[in-house]
């Protein structure tokens, strides 16, 4: 009998018991270190709804829906038939009390003292007949030529005579004096009342204009001519294009990872082969439920924390709502946030 050699036998057991122990190193080696955590949210900005700030009728509306607006731009017009004439009532109002108030501080006129200096010559002149009266009707009674009734009447026209020098006088020194100061300050309060309702009038008048308050998109027209505005009403819902940012959700055992002012990149289902830039701008402190809006591989009963990234989106691509991708690279040297204003 012919006998195998012995190595022969041993090579195949050999080369199994390798691949044995490959295969157990395959699924037993530790898995790789991440090197970006993947998030899912959706496209998110602010909106502003735009009311005018006085009530009456809308004249016109000047943007559509869809529009892209600046700062400052004229959106619609109420109807100002009637708040022009309470501006011109208001500002003739003023004008006029100024004019009193100018009237005061000035003071008397030269020609208002002479007037007053000329009526108190003219009652010492009927001042001094009548006593020239009551003195001739006292000797005329004394020697029995006159009633007593002429010299009371006498004597009644000196006191009136006195009485009106008298009057004349202090008007003369009220002329020399002028205004009382409270007269003045009285007049200067009501000065500024009228210019208070002057201002508010013009205010009301500027109010009927619409104007965007901030770069932005027409988002919905919500009134048309002919509809009657209040502040309650808005006329537009106006989309805040800049900033956007994603709202994500990380959660707790990767919420140490991510930091504000981390580099991201941002796709989306519509630009799938395009990354949009992006930085980390806001944590929640505050843990909550998984909305059903987002996407994610964990269950929707854990805790999550809320992550806005802001997104560089300069040509008006992303739309509110988009489902988006959120990638941010680990190990990155954190850089500052940028301002965004509060979110």
């Amino acid at each position: 009998m012919k006998r195998r050699p012995i190595g022969r036998l041993a090579l195949p057991g050999v080369a199994f018991l390798a691949a044995a122990a490959g295969l157990a190193y395959w699924f037993t080696r530790p898995a790789p270190p991440a090197v970006a955590l993947v998030l899912y949210g959706n496209v998110d900005l602010r909106q502003v709804n735009l009311a005018f700030n006085g009530n009456d009728r809308i004249a016109a509306v000047l943007v559509e829906e869809g529009d892209h607006v600046k700062k400052g731009e004229v959106l619609a017009r109420l109807d100002t038939s009637r708040l022009q004439p309470q501006v011109a009532v208001a500002k003739a109002q003023a004008a006029a009390q100024k004019a009193v108030v100018a009237r005061l501080q000035a003071g008397s006129r030269p020609q208002e003292i002479g007037q007053a200096r000329a009526n108190l010559d003219s009652a010492k002149a009927d001042a001094e007949n009548a006593n020239l009266v009551y003195t001739r009707q006292k000797s005329l009674f004394a020697k029995g030529t006159s009633t007593r009734q002429d010299l009371d009447n006498s004597k009644a026209a000196l006191d009136v005579a006195n009485a009106k020098v008298e009057v004349n006088q202090k008007a003369l020194d009220l002329a020399i004096e002028g205004p009382r100061a409270e007269d003045v300050a009285q007049a200067q309060a009501q000065l500024r009342a009228s210019e208070a309702q002057l201002a508010l009038s013009r205010a009301q008048l500027a109010d009927a204009t619409l104007v965007a308050p901030t770069d932005g998109v027409i988002r919905s027209r919500l009134m048309e001519p002919g509809d009657m505005a209040s502040p309650q009403r808005p006329v537009f819902s106006l989309a805040v294009m800049d900033p956007k940012w994603v709202r994500a959700y990380v959660t707790g055992p990767d919420l140490g990872r991510v930091r504000p002012g981390m580099n991201a990149s941002v796709t989306v289902d519509s630009f799938a082969h395009r990354a949009f830039d992006g930085r980390v701008g806001f944590i929640s402190s505050v843990a909550e439920f998984t909305p059903k809006t987002v996407e994610t591989q964990e269950l929707r009963t854990s805790l999550v924390y809320e992550v806005r990234i802001f997104v560089k989106d300069p040509a008006d691509d992303l739309r509110l709502g988009m489902p988006a991708t959120v990638s941010l690279p680990l190990g990155q040297p954190v850089q500052p946030p940028e301002p965004t204003g509060r979110p």
